[in-house]
């Protein structure tokens, strides 16, 4: 397992993001791609739920069927894996692959689950969660989406107060974001990833 991933992740350094569902993880990155779209790559994950208003299959997550997935995770496609409201979820190592073969930061937006099975692997990334300020505001934050069934709304608040406080665990993150303020959250991720940033760059220009 360890020298297949180490084969594989061949590249510029990965970034693992992580954080709640409402913390503003997709909001940061589409900011950090849109402005470095020359140095950061995303890395599409797979998933098993159906697509939200406004997803493309491809582009925001490869939609597949539970059958598809559990059979490609079986056959050892899968960096990592989970499970969440009785979906499945999971980081391909191909989609790892297209990213670092265009000489790209690849961007990992995974779950508490991915980054415990990450640690486990030899990929070395960039850990980084972004949390909420508060439960309050997560939980509004969820509710203007008007994307969730109550019951399912619980469900990811019960797991964002779980997440909150496995950010916590020392060593586990490279750094913290309270993402309070948009653009002090965005200046602070920048800060973070500037000198794998500079790297990439510079590779280009050599």
């Amino acid at each position: 397992m360890r020298d297949s991933i180490s084969k594989a992740m061949a590249g510029p350094r990965p970034v693992v993001f992580s954080g709640p569902s409402g913390a503003g993880k997709s909001t940061l990155l589409k900011k950090l791609i849109k402005e470095h779209d020359n140095v950061f790559g995303f890395s599409v994950s797979h998933t098993t739920r159906n697509p939200r208003p406004g997803e493309e299959n491809g582009r925001d997550y490869h939609y597949v069927t539970r059958e598809k997935m559990q059979a490609a995770i079986d056959n050892g496609e899968f960096i990592e894996n989970a499970e969440f409201s009785g979906n499945l979820y999971g980081t391909s190592k191909a989609a790892v692959q297209a990213v670092q073969a265009k000489n790209l930061i690849c961007i990992l937006d995974i779950d508490m689950q991915g980054v415990k099975n990450i640690k486990k692997t030899d990929l070395n990334p960039i850990y980084i969660s972004i949390q909420p300020p508060s439960m309050d505001i997560l939980e509004k934050r969820l509710r203007d989406r008007k994307t969730e069934s109550e019951e399912s709304l619980q469900k990811r608040l019960n797991a964002a107060r779980v997440e909150m406080e496995f950010s916590k665990e020392p060593g586990m993150f490279d750094v913290v974001i309270v993402n309070d303020n948009l653009d002090d959250a965005y200046g602070r991720l920048k800060q973070t990833l500037l000198e794998e940033i500079n790297k990439v760059n510079k590779a280009k220009t050599s």
